[in-house]
Parts: C-alpha cells; structure tokens; sequence
C-alpha cells in the first residue's frame, strides 16, 4: 500500500457531510473510491490505469462523473477554501494543463500566415511522457 494516496480519518468526518445519501443498496467505501479518484487526477493518470487497491476503475469513474453533476466536489472546495476557526486563510489552487502533440506550438496554420517554425521545440514540462492530461491538486 505504500505510494498509494490515502485520505486520513479526520478528513473524511469533514468530507462526509457532502456525499449524497446511499439509497438501495450500500455503496462500496467511499474513502477508497474519494482516495482513488484523488490518486488518479493527481498524477494524471487515465481512468483504466488506476491501482486495484482503490476498486474496479469503472466504479472510480462513475463516481467522479456523478458527484461532478451533483456539485458534490464544488461544495467541497467552496468548505474547504473557508477560513479556519483560527482564522487562518487556506489557499486552494489548481492547474490543468494539456500537452500539444506539436512540443508546445500550435499547428502552424494556427500561427498565422509567415510565421516561422522554430529550430526546436521542447515539451511542456508540466507534461507526462505519454503525452496525457496532467493535473495537479496542491
């Protein structure tokens, strides 16, 4: 299990309060599927690579899909960007960045009439090797 991305007790009992309600029948645990669904956007990684330790990846994948549509996540971060009760400020950021096929520039009927190619072009360093989305939750 080392390497693998757990959420603590603790932020679960604060996460709890925003998940929907189970109806029928009992969902399976949801701190594994939130830690899983945390894992693979994290390190960018496509929904049928995600490590067997957090459930089937079709399960991380509804899931992530149905708690998108129901402003679950959204209410979340809106919880979590409130001051603490010290007063302190948390600061929440994102990136989500796509990797070009083209090393960074855009085809070159995007550039513009006369624009040059460029001698070299490097990958975006925010970029996985396999050319995937990357992001990245701090």
């Amino acid at each position: 299990m080392s390497g693998h991305f757990w959420l603590t007790d603790e932020q679960m009992e604060r996460l709890r309060p925003f998940f929907p309600k189970s109806r029928g029948k009992p969902r399976v645990d949801d701190r594994r599927v939130l830690s899983g669904i945390i894992y693979i956007k994290k390190n960018g990684l496509q929904w049928k690579d995600a490590p067997a330790v957090y459930g089937p990846p079709k399960t991380l994948y509804n899931r992530f899909v149905r708690w998108s549509r129901m402003g679950v996540f959204a209410r979340i971060f809106v919880e979590l960007a409130q001051p603490g009760p010290d007063g302190d400020m948390i600061m929440i950021d994102s990136t989500h960045l796509k990797p070009l096929k083209t090393g960074g520039l855009p085809p070159a009927s995007r550039r513009g009439a006369g624009a040059r190619t460029p001698r070299a072009t490097t990958r975006n360093s925010t970029s996985s090797v396999t050319g995937s989305r990357t992001c990245l939750l701090v």
